[in-house]
């Protein structure tokens, strides 16, 4: 039986990662203490740039995940962090047409698919 996660860990975890990860509320409750020591590094590479703003700085991260064969469900939580911030579908439809040169097909094919699966969900207004 799973413990259910305690609202401070819950908090902490919101705080490591903005985007839901149901992972970050158990290493909260394990290990509080990494989470609050990993919060700057988070701040820096996932928050609000001083000249990239956030929804470019989400296209690079969702690049790379697409490239590393990362689930699905990562990449669609960067998409929809990106598209909270600003990003159409079109701009993310060109990051992924970016990324596929040096990605290759696979990577494309990855971010295409968070992508269709986004249009599908209605992330986009019409």
């Amino acid at each position: 039986m799973s413990e259910q996660p305690t609202d401070s860990a819950r908090s902490l975890a919101q705080n490591a990662s903005p985007y839901g990860y149901s992972f970050w509320e158990w290493v909260a409750r394990e290990d509080p203490d990494y989470v609050k020591a990993r919060k700057p590094l988070t701040d820096l590479s996932v928050g609000e740039g001083t000249a990239l703003p956030l929804k470019y700085r989400e296209m690079v991260i969702i690049a790379v995940l697409a490239f590393r064969g990362a689930h699905e469900d990562f990449i669609v939580a960067h998409m929809k962090r990106a598209i909270e911030h600003g990003a159409s579908k079109r701009e993310l439809l060109e990051a992924m047409q970016s990324a596929a040169v040096p990605g290759g097909g696979p990577c494309f094919a990855a971010g295409a698919q968070a992508l269709m699966r986004l249009d599908r969900e209605g992330a986009f207004k019409r």
